[in-house]
């Protein structure tokens, strides 16, 4: 039997191969821990599906794509010499030793040369002292680049695929660096490109006056963290407020499949979480069911895990429409890009006084812009911005919402 790398994501198209936990002609067990597999976002875990006598095929640290094989499992149960070496051009079968006798990840080794980091300085936080994926920081660089020289782009914001290669580039700058790109980047840079060329995609603006929905926030923030254990945010009012526009405008939450149109009468919202591994996307299942306190939770508990890469795999895969907060990274304007197969994202933006006029005066307002790119293939623009109106109104208007109005 055949043990492969399964699909972990839908933005992950690589893993690094932990530390086997048995060796090549051990005996397994069924759902004994074999392996553990490290990405960008998430990791996990590589159960054995079947009792057998174990084969290791992929040595620890390597980078192998989805569906690769790492192992095979004999179910006859007969032992197996290991073998020496695999195929042309492959590594070793067998287990490579540590390179130090400092405990660590054997995956740690690849990353840390990618950021030029010496994991033998490294105080791990693994058990034991062993050295973790998220211990790695790189070392700091003098800044030699130029002062005009713009910030890498928001992850939320729009971003373009590096070019293809040229095949005679030249020397490199003395005073630049070269470091290869991480499977996620590479993948992000794919997924990015692949939603431009492939949808129709526009974006509308808007904007929402945050008064009343912050001064309800104030007025009742206490009760609502005493009765329920969790603090009220403002992310669970743009759940609320999408979904009942996403039930009001079908082809939002809609989806192009070949030639036909899948009109989705349920509503899994993806909330994009910063992690120390990258964005991920984890899903609030029928959202239309939660009530404020359930979405809060959740969205907490998202939080919590992404950061540690312990997200199960069906948390970050699937949803109809998703929602992105740029404005937790100070952003004021910015045009969320698509996540194919969904035909609409909403951006969420800092919140910032300003000056406007309400009722033929001038007053000051806590202004949010809001931004929704969609995929004008299956949403004319009258239903995006009339989804968006939607949006402003409910938000603006948080009473309505709580009276299911």
């Amino acid at each position: 039997m055949d043990i492969k790398v399964p699909e972990i994501g839908e933005s992950i198209v690589e893993a690094i191969v932990g530390e086997w936990q048995k060796k090549t002609g051990e005996q397994v067990a069924v759902d004994d821990l074999l392996v553990e597999l490290e990405t960008d976002k998430i990791n996990i875990e590589i159960l054995a599906e079947t009792a057998g006598t174990l084969e290791i095929l992929a040595a620890e640290g390597d980078t192998l794509a989805i569906g690769s094989i790492l192992a095979r499992l004999d179910e006859s149960g007969a032992v197996k010499t290991p073998p020496t070496e695999k195929t042309s051009g492959s590594k070793s079968t067998s287990t490579p030793p540590p390179a130090t006798d400092k405990p660590m990840n054997p995956a740690v080794s690849k990353i840390a040369a990618e950021k030029g980091v010496d994991p033998s300085q490294i105080a791990g936080s693994g058990r034991g002292g062993r050295v973790q994926v998220d211990d790695i920081k790189p070392t700091p660089q003098p800044q030699t680049v130029s002062p005009l020289q713009p910030p890498a782009p928001e992850t939320f914001t729009t971003q373009v695929a590096p070019p293809a290669p040229v095949a005679s580039q030249g020397k490199d700058d003395p005073r630049s660096r070269r470091v290869p790109m991480s499977p996620i980047r590479k993948k992000i840079a794919s997924h990015l490109l692949a939603a431009r060329q492939q949808t129709a995609m526009l974006t509308t603006f808007n904007e929402v006056d945050m008064k009343r929905l912050l001064d309800l926030r104030t007025n009742h923030k206490e009760s609502f963290a005493k009765k329920h254990d969790v603090k009220l945010g403002l992310m669970s009012f743009f759940v609320k407020a999408s979904v009942e526009a996403l039930k009001e405008f079908e082809a939002v939450n809609g989806r192009i499949d070949a030639n036909d149109i899948v009109y989705q009468d349920f509503y899994d919202i993806g909330i994009a979480v910063g992690g120390k591994r990258g964005l991920v996307v984890p899903i609030l299942r029928d959202a239309d069911g939660l009530s404020f306190a359930d979405i809060e939770k959740k969205i907490r508990d998202f939080g919590e895990r992404a950061g540690s890469g312990k997200l199960a795999l069906e948390e970050i895969q699937g949803g109809t429409f998703t929602i992105s907060n740029g404005g937790v990274y100070g952003s004021l304007l910015s045009t969320p890009i698509l996540n194919p197969p969904q035909s609409a994202i909403l951006g969420m933006h800092a919140t910032q006084d300003r000056a406007v006029v309400v009722n033929g005066e001038i007053v000051i307002r806590p202004m949010m812009n809001l931004a929704l790119s969609y995929d004008h293939r299956i949403i004319d623009g009258r239903e995006a911005v009339s989804f968006l109106k939607r949006v402003k109104v409910l938000l603006e208007d948080p009473e309505e919402m709580l009276l299911e109005m």
